[in-house]
């Protein structure tokens, strides 16, 4: 699996996603988006190392965060939330995504790894209290010793200053074996 995002700008809707896509790197292959579910064993690559293993028209799994906007000055956001589980051999972890207005691209990629990381600490029967901040949650989630790592994979971009329309996209792609 490898995390990408990007930004388009274009008049139209549509085309401003795919230049989103072509920012991403990943406009070539026909999307299947999937559920959150970070399966066992998967290794996590860099964009780089993940691009070459993809060839156009392939059928490619992703969980992807999207968000657009044709206002100008608006601020939108998307992102991918990573959680990881220590018995990376047995134990699947968690992807989620978070698209947002209004949201800064720290905010957003903060709630985006907060949820990946919820998931996981539930699936895996750690105690903790959903009502404290995420900071105080992901000393406890470490702590615990089940989770090795949570990350967060984030873009954001104001509105298109003309109106027209700007697209985010961050995007978990996976890879075939």
């Amino acid at each position: 699996m490898f995390l990408t995002k990007g930004v388009g700008v274009h008049k139209d809707k549509l085309a401003s996603f795919e230049l989103a896509l072509r920012s991403a790197g990943i406009e070539k292959c026909n999307l299947v988006y999937v559920s959150s579910i970070l399966p066992p064993g998967c290794k996590i690559v860099s964009k780089e190392e993940g691009l070459k293993g993809l060839s156009p028209g392939q059928i490619t799994f992703c969980v992807m965060a999207r968000s657009e906007t044709n206002e100008p000055n608006r601020l939108v956001s998307a992102s991918i939330g990573v959680a990881v589980p220590k018995d990376r051999t047995n134990q699947y972890g968690y992807l989620s995504e978070h698209h947002a207005f209004g949201e800064t691209a720290k905010k957003t990629g903060d709630y985006a790894e907060d949820l990946a990381a919820t998931m996981l600490a539930t699936t895996l029967g750690i105690e903790f209290d959903i009502n404290t901040a995420w900071d105080e949650r992901e000393q406890v989630y470490k702590a615990s010793g089940q989770i090795l790592k949570t990350t967060e994979y984030t873009q954001s971009a104001e509105g298109n200053k003309d109106g027209m329309w700007t697209t985010v996209i961050a995007a978990a792609v996976l890879l075939e074996d």
